[in-house]
């Protein structure tokens, strides 16, 4: 029997994207940096990227595979809603696709005990479990944490109104899994300090709550005798003389004694001999309960408006944005001080505001121009210590590090006046030999003192870029200063007087490729946007003359069937339809 497994499909599931893996461009003009070092856990190289976050996840590949400890994410829901700053009413299929997308470069970028946080709702929630469980594995789900939302009544909404959202939740490795307990100051109310009797430095199991003993006697037949050190059956006694029995199973109780971690104390009350359990529960420092799953104590989405409202004077609020506390407790429970975070739909910028205020390493993507409306000024806000809402009191943040601003570099391939692909004319010398460097899996590093030392992906091997047409005399002279010990990619425009074959076996220290043909069919080159923007896909060309109906659909399912397959993405429809 073939071994068969579960999954999610979809039409056009088989159709993935051959992805430019673009160099990113730093513009110091819009990077941002406190005018003083306010502590030496001051972090500088966050980074803020502006352009597709598919094509930025590519980008990031190579330098953050197996780095990032946290991925938040919060994608477009595919409601069919119309926002002010996208409209995401995307077909289910290309949604799936779009999204799988994605999360697959997430998880490569993940470290092995890193986690991938997915906020969504019920219209994609449950498909998306699956997809995730496809990619991930389902003994990588964690669970899924439910966040409310909103904190009054849905007035005229109709006799049902969502009031929740989902977080979904998966590590990269479910035996290298990383989560901080809560630490919970509360519990110190529950519990004795270690007193003179104390045997071990645990703190004590409380007998007594609310002034009565917290022992049940309801419910007599859960219970059972408890045998004492002597071996004799000793029961706990109320202060009312009513017998009781610890709600423990009678298996756990024994296997604690087996192991010495339960000891009993014999203590004298009222003339009744009274045996009391101690058992290791919180070291005394840092009392901890695990986290709940239903989150109904964080700030609502009406709560996080007007705080933007009050950091983005004049600027439109976003209207769904997700709180500070929100990111902040997910940081919390899955990362440490210094570990990178990355959030590929930035949106407004809370990711990177909460994981700033934490002293957390951060990278956010985002396309829309609310990167320069939003982010940007929310970011230079947060670094001068001027942002005073979100979870900036808890963390008694006053601001300081900073940020780099990057952007996509354009496509390295353009077709010139005569459709024949070429170089991209806008690409100098060093950022050629940085594409070429990523698209051929060396590190791009120019080296000061050999000049034909342009990158590496070993110790003894290199990478050298050049638009030159090579000489057979320049290259006897280059595989010389190489050397046997060492060999060399050489990119250039041409190289005469010599076959590849013939060169192969004249200098096995080189290898030639010619360019940009040794590149053409590697990606699809040219395309800058494969966001979850309906308006930006391919499809979206074909009916720009005819208005669009509501809800983002197409007019008649002629068109819609020839817009999914023009997307390169498939569709919902098989061919008998």
């Amino acid at each position: 029997m073939s071994k068969q497994k579960l999954e999610l499909t979809w039409i056009g599931k088989e159709k993935r994207p051959k992805l430019e893996p673009r160099i990113l461009l730093e513009d110091p003009e819009k990077s941002y940096h406190a005018k003083h070092r306010v502590s030496d856990n001051d972090i500088f190289d966050n980074r803020l990227i502006f352009g597709d976050n598919l094509l930025a996840l590519k980008a990031l590949e190579q330098e953050f595979s197996g780095k990032v400890k946290c991925v938040f994410i919060d994608p477009p829901y595919n409601t069919g809603s119309a926002f002010a700053q996208y409209d995401d009413g995307l077909e289910h299929s290309i949604w799936l696709g779009l999204v799988r997308d994605r999360l697959e470069i997430i998880r490569r970028l993940l470290s092995d005990d890193g986690s991938l946080w997915i906020s969504i709702d019920d219209n994609e929630a449950h498909y998306l479990k699956v997809l995730c469980d496809e990619i991930f594995g389902r003994k990588c789900f964690v669970t899924s944490f439910i966040w409310k939302k909103v904190d009054s009544p849905n007035d005229n909404k109709g006799a049902l109104s969502p009031d929740h959202e989902y977080i979904l939740c998966y590590v990269k490795n479910p035996d290298s899994i990383y989560f901080r307990p809560k630490q919970d100051e509360s519990i110190l109310n529950a519990y004795r300090q270690p007193d003179a009797e104390s045997d071990r430095p645990y703190r004590d199991r409380l007998l007594k709550k609310n002034g009565k003993n917290s022992l049940r006697i309801d419910r007599p037949s859960m219970y059972f005798p408890i045998k004492g050190p002597d071996g004799v059956d000793v029961y706990p006694i109320h202060d009312d003389g009513q017998e009781a029995r610890w709600a423990m199973g009678k298996k756990g109780v024994d296997e604690l004694i087996a192991k010495g971690e339960l000891v009993w104390k014999q203590r004298e009350s009222g003339g009744v001999l009274r045996w009391v359990p101690y058992t290791r529960e919180y070291a005394p420092d840092a009392p901890t309960r695990p986290w709940p799953t239903i989150w109904s104590d964080l700030h609502t989405t009406r709560q996080t408006k007007a705080h933007q409202r009050s950091v983005l004077e004049g600027v439109q609020a976003f209207e769904t944005p997700k709180p500070e506390d929100l990111v902040s407790r997910i940081l919390s429970i899955s990362t440490n001080p210094g570990d990178w975070v990355l959030d590929s739909f930035a949106g407004s910028g809370t990711t990177g505001a909460a994981a700033h205020k934490m002293g957390r390493r951060w990278i956010m993507v985002e396309l829309e121009e609310t990167c320069h409306t939003h982010i940007i000024p929310r970011l230079r806000k947060v670094i001068d210590g001027e942002d005073k809402g979100g979870v900036t009191e808890a963390l008694s943040w006053h601001g300081g590090g900073g940020f780099r601003y990057y952007r996509l570099a354009p496509s390295l391939i353009v077709n010139d006046r005569w459709g024949n692909p070429v170089i991209n004319p806008e690409y100098n010398a060093a950022q050629l030999a940085e594409a070429l460097a990523k698209l051929e899996g060396f590190n791009y590093a120019p080296s000061e003192t050999h000049w034909w030392q342009h990158g590496h992906s070993s110790e003894r091997d290199f990478i050298y870029v050049t638009t030159q047409n090579l000489s057979a005399e320049q290259l006897q002279a280059l595989a010389d200063e190489v050397g046997p010990e060492r060999s060399l990619l050489v990119c250039c425009a041409a190289f005469h007087g010599v076959t590849a074959a013939k060169a192969a076996e004249r200098w096995p220290n080189l290898t030639l490729k010619k360019i940009p043909k040794m590149v053409l069919a590697r990606c699809h080159w040219g395309r800058d946007d494969y966001s979850l923007n309906v308006t930006n896909l391919p499809m979206a060309e074909i009916e720009k003359s005819e208005p669009a109906p509501p809800g983002n659909s197409f007019k008649n399912t002629k068109s819609r069937k020839a817009a999914l397959a023009n997307a390169g993405q498939g569709g919902l429809f098989g061919e008998n339809e």
